[in-house]
Protein backbone atom coordinates (compact mmCIF):
# COMPACT_ATOMS: atom_id res chain seq x y z
CA UNK A 1 0.00 0.00 0.00
CA UNK A 2 2.49 2.56 -1.21
CA UNK A 3 1.41 5.88 0.78
CA UNK A 4 -0.29 5.05 2.97
CA UNK A 5 2.45 4.20 5.49
CA UNK A 6 1.22 0.71 5.25
CA UNK A 7 2.94 -2.77 4.83
CA UNK A 8 1.35 -5.86 4.44
CA UNK A 9 3.52 -8.45 6.02
CA UNK A 10 4.01 -12.52 5.10
CA UNK A 11 1.29 -13.37 7.39
CA UNK A 12 -1.22 -11.10 5.56
CA UNK A 13 -1.49 -8.57 7.99
CA UNK A 14 -1.06 -4.46 7.04
CA UNK A 15 0.77 -2.91 10.02
CA UNK A 16 2.41 0.83 10.32
CA UNK A 17 5.43 0.62 7.96
CA UNK A 18 7.81 2.17 10.21
CA UNK A 19 8.97 -1.02 11.68
CA UNK A 20 10.71 -1.80 7.89
CA UNK A 21 10.39 -5.66 8.05
CA UNK A 22 12.52 -6.07 10.76
CA UNK A 23 11.71 -8.50 13.43
CA UNK A 24 12.85 -6.99 16.53
CA UNK A 25 10.98 -3.51 15.55
CA UNK A 26 7.68 -5.34 13.98
CA UNK A 27 7.83 -7.13 17.26
CA UNK A 28 8.27 -4.07 19.14
CA UNK A 29 5.09 -2.54 16.89
CA UNK A 30 2.89 -5.65 17.39
CA UNK A 31 3.37 -6.21 21.02
CA UNK A 32 4.03 -2.80 22.86
CA UNK A 33 3.34 0.43 20.84
CA UNK A 34 0.42 2.19 21.78
CA UNK A 35 -1.00 -0.34 24.15
CA UNK A 36 -1.84 1.48 27.48
CA UNK A 37 0.67 1.15 30.28
CA UNK A 38 0.57 1.99 34.33
CA UNK A 39 3.57 0.90 35.47
CA UNK A 40 5.73 3.63 37.22
CA UNK A 41 9.06 1.84 36.35
CA UNK A 42 8.17 1.29 32.51
CA UNK A 43 6.85 4.99 32.25
CA UNK A 44 9.84 6.23 34.05
CA UNK A 45 12.02 4.12 31.55
CA UNK A 46 10.39 5.27 28.33
CA UNK A 47 10.74 9.04 29.37
CA UNK A 48 13.93 8.61 29.74
CA UNK A 49 14.69 6.62 26.50
CA UNK A 50 13.18 8.97 24.49
CA UNK A 51 15.75 11.46 26.13
CA UNK A 52 18.17 9.34 24.55
CA UNK A 53 16.88 8.78 21.33
CA UNK A 54 16.88 12.55 20.33
CA UNK A 55 19.28 12.97 17.54
CA UNK A 56 18.77 9.39 16.95
CA UNK A 57 16.53 5.98 15.76
CA UNK A 58 14.36 4.66 18.29
CA UNK A 59 15.74 1.01 16.64
CA UNK A 60 18.78 2.08 17.81
CA UNK A 61 18.02 2.69 21.63
CA UNK A 62 15.56 -0.33 21.26
CA UNK A 63 18.42 -2.81 20.55
CA UNK A 64 20.65 -1.06 23.68
CA UNK A 65 17.18 -1.55 25.73
CA UNK A 66 18.75 -4.03 27.76
CA UNK A 67 21.37 -2.71 28.23
CA UNK A 68 20.48 0.35 29.52
CA UNK A 69 18.06 -1.17 32.13
CA UNK A 70 20.96 -2.97 33.05
CA UNK A 71 22.94 0.36 33.57
CA UNK A 72 19.87 1.87 35.41
CA UNK A 73 18.69 -0.98 37.85
CA UNK A 74 15.78 -1.66 35.62
CA UNK A 75 14.94 2.09 35.75
CA UNK A 76 13.43 1.80 39.71
CA UNK A 77 13.97 5.32 39.77
CA UNK A 78 14.86 4.90 43.66
CA UNK A 79 17.83 3.46 42.69
CA UNK A 80 18.16 6.01 39.83
CA UNK A 81 17.91 8.87 42.50
CA UNK A 82 20.17 7.65 44.53
CA UNK A 83 23.24 7.65 41.84
CA UNK A 84 26.05 9.57 42.16
CA UNK A 85 29.12 10.76 40.28
CA UNK A 86 30.80 7.55 40.27
CA UNK A 87 27.93 6.20 38.45
CA UNK A 88 28.19 8.93 36.21
CA UNK A 89 31.34 8.08 35.47
CA UNK A 90 30.37 4.27 34.97
CA UNK A 91 27.80 4.96 33.09
CA UNK A 92 29.78 7.55 30.42
CA UNK A 93 32.23 4.63 30.00
CA UNK A 94 29.60 1.74 29.14
CA UNK A 95 29.42 0.82 25.61
CA UNK A 96 26.79 -0.93 25.60
CA UNK A 97 24.43 2.67 26.19
CA UNK A 98 24.82 5.78 24.62
CA UNK A 99 27.60 7.57 26.34
CA UNK A 100 26.29 10.93 26.37
CA UNK A 101 27.12 12.62 29.95
CA UNK A 102 24.01 15.09 29.76
CA UNK A 103 21.41 12.66 28.58
CA UNK A 104 23.17 10.70 31.49
CA UNK A 105 22.79 13.30 34.18
CA UNK A 106 19.66 14.18 32.98
CA UNK A 107 17.75 10.02 33.62
CA UNK A 108 19.63 10.76 37.25
CA UNK A 109 18.38 14.20 37.70
CA UNK A 110 14.56 13.00 36.48
CA UNK A 111 14.64 10.25 38.92
CA UNK A 112 14.45 12.70 41.72
CA UNK A 113 11.91 14.38 40.53
CA UNK A 114 9.70 11.29 39.21
CA UNK A 115 9.95 10.60 42.98
CA UNK A 116 8.35 13.69 43.66
CA UNK A 117 5.81 13.25 41.21
CA UNK A 118 5.24 9.86 42.89
CA UNK A 119 5.03 11.39 46.31
CA UNK A 120 2.30 14.23 45.14
CA UNK A 121 -0.07 12.25 42.91
CA UNK A 122 0.65 8.39 44.10
CA UNK A 123 2.29 7.11 41.21
CA UNK A 124 3.60 8.25 37.76
CA UNK A 125 1.14 7.17 36.09
CA UNK A 126 -1.61 9.20 38.13
CA UNK A 127 0.26 11.88 36.88
CA UNK A 128 0.87 11.18 33.11
CA UNK A 129 -2.57 9.77 32.12
CA UNK A 130 -3.74 13.27 33.55
CA UNK A 131 -2.46 14.06 30.43
CA UNK A 132 -4.39 12.15 28.12
CA UNK A 133 -5.70 14.27 25.31
CA UNK A 134 -9.02 14.89 24.92
CA UNK A 135 -11.44 13.14 22.23
CA UNK A 136 -12.06 17.03 20.19
CA UNK A 137 -7.67 17.10 19.79
CA UNK A 138 -7.23 13.98 18.19
CA UNK A 139 -8.27 13.23 14.52
CA UNK A 140 -10.95 11.64 12.96
CA UNK A 141 -8.83 9.32 11.02
CA UNK A 142 -5.10 8.62 11.75
CA UNK A 143 -3.46 8.03 8.38
CA UNK A 144 0.07 9.37 7.38
CA UNK A 145 -0.29 12.65 6.28
CA UNK A 146 -1.64 13.45 9.83
CA UNK A 147 0.85 11.68 11.78
CA UNK A 148 3.85 13.46 9.89
CA UNK A 149 1.69 16.44 10.34
CA UNK A 150 1.86 16.51 13.90
CA UNK A 151 5.04 15.82 15.68
CA UNK A 152 3.89 17.96 18.73
CA UNK A 153 0.17 18.04 20.13
CA UNK A 154 -1.42 21.15 21.97
CA UNK A 155 -1.56 18.48 25.12
CA UNK A 156 1.92 17.22 24.52
CA UNK A 157 3.16 20.84 24.82
CA UNK A 158 1.29 21.32 28.19
CA UNK A 159 2.90 18.17 29.30
CA UNK A 160 6.08 19.07 28.49
CA UNK A 161 6.09 22.59 29.59
CA UNK A 162 4.61 20.76 33.14
CA UNK A 163 7.22 18.46 33.19
CA UNK A 164 10.14 21.50 33.18
CA UNK A 165 8.47 23.45 35.46
CA UNK A 166 8.99 20.72 37.71
CA UNK A 167 13.01 20.58 36.79
CA UNK A 168 12.24 17.69 34.29
CA UNK A 169 14.86 17.60 31.20
CA UNK A 170 15.05 16.24 27.78
CA UNK A 171 11.79 16.45 27.50
CA UNK A 172 10.80 18.60 24.92
CA UNK A 173 7.21 18.37 23.39
CA UNK A 174 8.50 15.89 20.60
CA UNK A 175 9.92 13.56 23.01
CA UNK A 176 6.65 13.89 25.52
CA UNK A 177 4.29 13.48 22.23
CA UNK A 178 6.58 10.09 21.35
CA UNK A 179 6.28 8.44 24.68
CA UNK A 180 2.59 9.41 24.59
CA UNK A 181 2.09 7.68 21.56
CA UNK A 182 4.52 4.44 22.66
CA UNK A 183 2.67 4.35 26.42
CA UNK A 184 -0.75 4.38 25.00
CA UNK A 185 -2.07 7.68 26.38
CA UNK A 186 -2.89 8.26 22.25
CA UNK A 187 -3.53 5.19 20.00
CA UNK A 188 -1.65 6.28 16.79
CA UNK A 189 -1.43 3.52 14.92
CA UNK A 190 -2.80 4.14 11.28
CA UNK A 191 -5.77 3.34 9.73
CA UNK A 192 -5.25 -0.16 8.33
CA UNK A 193 -2.83 -1.49 10.69
CA UNK A 194 -4.34 -4.79 12.40
CA UNK A 195 -3.56 -3.26 15.41
CA UNK A 196 -5.14 0.19 15.11
CA UNK A 197 -8.47 -1.84 16.42
CA UNK A 198 -6.69 -4.06 19.15
CA UNK A 199 -5.45 -0.83 20.80
CA UNK A 200 -9.00 0.83 20.45
CA UNK A 201 -10.07 -1.95 22.38
CA UNK A 202 -7.54 -2.33 24.78
CA UNK A 203 -8.06 1.86 25.73
CA UNK A 204 -11.42 1.29 25.59
CA UNK A 205 -11.03 -1.50 28.63
CA UNK A 206 -8.52 0.37 30.07
CA UNK A 207 -9.00 1.70 33.99
CA UNK A 208 -7.50 5.09 34.40
CA UNK A 209 -5.30 5.68 36.92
Amino acid sequence: MEGTGIITGEDGLGRCAWHGGLEDYRRYHDEEWGRPVTDDFRLFEKICLEGFQSGLSWLTILRKRENFRAAFAGFDFEKVADFGQNDVERLVADAGIIRHRGKIVSTINNARRAMELRDEFGSLAAFFWRFEPPAGERPAVMDIATLRANPTTPTSVRLSKELKKRGWTFVGPTTVYAFMQAMGLVNDHLAGCFCQPEVDRLRAAFIRP
